[in-house]
């Protein structure tokens, strides 16, 4: 992905905010209990600053453990949702190119689904300088479980209609790609879970994806469609099963 499609598939999100919220999924109890074994540490009082934090699915999950966390988040749209859904947690404008956050102030830094919208040759050094010693830098992703016969060929039908290829980008999640040195070691987990969600909704997470948001309404719009088809067959009743893999690398710093 190249910068400026990198910029334009970011940025999308924003007009898609209220779709994302209600949509996308959140994250199992087990990604955080994984989250502190590697780190070491308990979330339960700890300064978390979540970064890209979108509509905050992850960030009041982290806050419900007991963190006491503080939101980042670059997009108007997004920024907004946030607020309106969480307006008990702190949320300030900025990404994670250039950290609106004081040096060695927090324990943990995390990304949930937003660290391949940064340049990680500005995003890791500034997320080093804002960590304390023995800090942690978290990042993680949803992931399809692309070995569910269902979830393969619907993988397939994105990948044929949009040019990219869902088994390769989640290969492209892995410490090398975040470090390419090696030099902070990071940790991988793989948690997997589901969810049992109506067919809107799972069209919805789908379709608050930037690949949809970026190809324009009516060839998303035109795409779903022919997608609830083939749902419907899979699932008579309506209500589809996603299972996702969440993957996680951490890293601790000295």
């Amino acid at each position: 992905m190249t910068a400026s499609s990198r910029a334009t598939r970011a940025h999308s999100f924003n007009a898609a905010a209220a779709q994302y919220a209600a949509g996308r999924p959140s994250y199992p109890p087990g990604l955080f209990d994984a989250i502190e074994n590697l780190a070491g540490r308990s979330l339960s009082r700890a300064r978390v600053a979540d970064i890209g934090a979108g509509t905050g699915i992850a960030t009041a999950l982290l806050h419900a453990r007991g963190a006491d966390v503080i939101a980042v988040e670059p997009g108007d749209g997004m920024a907004a949702q946030f607020r309106r859904a969480h307006p008990g947690i702190p949320i300030i404008r900025g990404d994670g190119n250039t950290l609106p956050l004081t040096t060695a102030s927090v324990d943990f830094v995390t990304y949930a689904q937003a660290w391949h919208w940064t340049d990680p040759a500005q995003a890791l050094p500034e997320a080093l300088r804002v960590l304390r010693p023995g800090g942690a830098l978290a990042l993680w992703w949803n992931t399809e479980a692309l070995d569910v016969p269902w979830i393969s060929e619907a993988a397939d039908r994105v990948g044929r209609h949009f040019g990219v290829n869902i088994s390769a980008e989640k290969r492209n999640v892995n410490a090398r790609a975040v470090d390419p040195t090696g030099g902070l070691g990071f940790a991988r987990r793989e948690v997997r879970w589901s969810r049992r969600v109506p067919v809107d909704t799972h069209l919805a997470n789908l379709g608050s994806h930037s690949i949809f948001l970026v190809h324009g309404q009516e060839e998303s719009a035109a795409f779903l469609a022919e997608e609830r088809r083939h749902l419907l067959e899979t699932f008579p009743d309506g209500i589809v099963e996603e299972v996702y893999d969440v993957i996680l690398l951490l890293a601790t710093t000295p």
